[in-house]
């Protein structure tokens, strides 16, 4: 079943040997594993609740009545909202508006307090609430907005607890007993199945009829694409479909005013390079979450939402700025975090601690702990919880995990063992959220290490590069570079490719302050190529060396309109 019209030029690439190899160390060896066309997609109808949740939203858009949407503070969040509210409208939606708890003030989520404000910002109530990329944890919000005699709509995408909140309907892939094949989706691919099935519901009932004509969903996929990738889920075969089409429409110019004002910002002063799923999780993702760190997203929701350049642009200009403010306080507390590090890791001397770190500083920026947990845990290689001060003597807390440790599952275990040590917790096998009391640090630490240490035992936690091995000499060519670009999309789950090689150093140089370029011979070829390694702060005294050993990516490089190959170097160490 089709649930939008395609974008054009949906064939996966030819397979070439090199290609092939690639896709079956990905677990993808028959063709059909790489469709790219949104009728390869499953139908919306296999997601649990949907038939609840359409008949709803039918109701709502044919009694006129008014609909708000509670989004998440982060770029999932934000790129929902913004599916939700243009797809919502273009269904046919009369009143359609937004809110956004803000993380400092009203917390995570769809809470009573955030009822509150609703209530109190309003005259008259929205007569329905549906929630994006939150809401399935929110058992006490939900029961507080139907107190006051809305409507909830629950579209989420995180696991569920023990029990599910008393909303009118709920549709999340991983609801118990959903039978949708995609449970890696994003908050922002729910909510555009959910627009999908509605569409289908609506078209079935006569809606469209005369001079209404059922919207293409299609034009919502670059927010889809970029939700879902700036959200880390595993791009299995639903999601690679998704973040292609829109990655498609992007590289067309079809994109939002929003995406593509984000877009030139990024790209000031450089060629403008084909933007692949690593734009959006790299560059693009960051700026828009920015907004939800340091301020209050209803700002990067309302770039999302600009439908004319002068208005995205302006937003654009204020989230770059925003993130610029971003990277100089998390630079501040990742200096912080390492000192606290070094001091403590010395002093440990049971066994078993040393699985996990957990650091805290009271004048930490509460918007930024989760990025410097994810900074923390990929070097140290171990689950990281990072805490900032939150009120009436509570701390907020961020975790990150690695392969092998289920962090949600973890703070579940903790919280079944130790009752009352965790005041509330949710999110996924790679990120979580969760609230503790200051006064109770201690002693959790020494819970969640401990829970972790279980995990890992008998784990070797060095840190290892995974490649996909050595590159032949004359795959060193930038239309293989292209070829690999295009044959993603690439991200978690599906990693892009990365190869190893040992190269001769012709030269190096630093650039802009941070960077180390090189200039090294292929090996067993007579030919040269351009290696970058980012953000190598500290060189290493080997780094004069005249051989070295590399896992790189094979990059196409544009610069001022001029491609060239370039090797994007992940990891390098000398050879003797």
């Amino acid at each position: 079943m089709c649930i939008a019209e395609p974008f054009p030029q949906a064939k996966p690439p030819d397979a070439s040997p090199l290609l092939t190899r690639l896709y079956q160390s990905r677990s993808v060896f028959v063709p059909e594993d790489l469709g790219r066309s949104l009728n390869e997609l499953p139908p919306p109808s296999l997601l649990k609740g949907m038939d609840a949740m359409t008949a709803e939203l039918e109701a709502a858009i044919r009694g006129q009545k008014s609909i708000m949407i509670v989004a998440d503070f982060d770029a999932d969040g934000a790129t929902s909202c913004a599916v939700a509210m243009r797809g919502l409208r273009a269904l046919g939606a009369e009143q359609v508006s937004f809110i956004v708890p803000n993380r400092f003030t009203c917390g995570y989520g769809l809470t009573p307090e955030l009822v509150e404000l609703i209530c109190r910002g309003s005259a008259t109530p929205p007569d329905v609430l549906v929630t994006v990329d939150t809401g399935i944890a929110c058992h006490a919000g939900v029961a507080a907005a139907k107190a006051r005699g809305m409507k909830v709509l629950v579209t989420d995408h995180h696991l569920p607890g023990e029990s599910l909140p008393a909303a009118d309907a709920i549709v999340n892939p991983n609801l118990p007993g959903d039978e949708f094949p995609g449970k890696a989706l994003a908050g922002v691919g729910v909510i555009f199945y959910v627009l999908s099935g509605l569409r289908s519901r609506l078209r079935e009932s006569g809606w469209f009829e005369g001079a209404r004509q059922p919207p293409n969903l299609a034009e919502l996929l670059d927010l889809v694409a970029l939700g879902t990738v700036a959200d880390v889920v595993p791009l299995d075969r639903v999601n690679r479909i998704l973040v292609h089409q829109g990655l498609q429409r992007i590289r067309a110019g079809r994109a939002c005013p929003g995406i593509q004002a984000l877009l030139e910002v990024a790209d000031r002063n450089r060629g403008a390079a084909v933007p692949t799923a690593g734009t959006l999780g790299f560059t693009l993702g960051p700026r828009l979450n920015a907004a939800g760190r340091l301020d209050d997203m209803s700002l990067g929701i309302a770039c999302l939402l600009a439908d004319d350049m002068v208005a995205a642009r302006e937003l654009a200009e204020l989230l770059d700025q925003m993130n610029r403010e971003r990277k100089t306080i998390e630079a501040q507390m990742q200096a912080e975090a390492w000192e606290m590090l070094q001091i403590a890791i010395p002093q440990q001397s049971d066994p078993r601690t040393g699985s996990a770190a957990i650091v805290f500083d009271p004048a930490w920026h509460q918007g930024v702990i989760g990025i410097l947990a994810s900074r923390i845990k990929d070097r140290l290689h171990r689950p990281v919880i990072a805490f900032a001060q939150g009120e009436d003597g509570l701390l907020k807390g961020s975790a990150r995990s690695i392969s092998g440790v289920h962090v949600r599952d973890v703070l579940c275990a903790v919280s079944a063992r130790h009752p009352g040590l965790i005041v509330r917790f949710g999110g996924h096998a790679m990120a979580a959220g969760l609230t503790i009391e200051e006064s109770r640090l201690a002693a959790f630490t020494a819970a969640f290490e401990a829970e972790v240490a279980d995990l890992l035992e008998g784990v070797d936690l060095e840190h290892t590069v995974v490649t996909d091995g050595e590159l032949p000499a004359a795959d060193f060519h930038l239309d293989t570079a292209r070829c690999l670009r295009d044959a993603g999309p690439w991200g978690q789950g599906f990693p892009e490719p990365l190869f190893d090689g040992e190269f001769e150093v012709l030269g190096m140089r630093i650039v802009g302050e941070k960077h180390l370029r090189l200039r090294l011979q292929v090996p067993g070829a007579a030919r040269q190529v351009e290696g970058i390694a980012f953000f190598v702060a500290d060189p290493p005294e080997w780094l004069g060396c005249r051989r070295l050993r590399a896992a790189f990516r094979l990059d196409v490089n544009e610069f001022r309109g001029v491609s060239s190959l370039q090797l994007g170097i992940e990891y390098m160490e000398p050879v003797s």
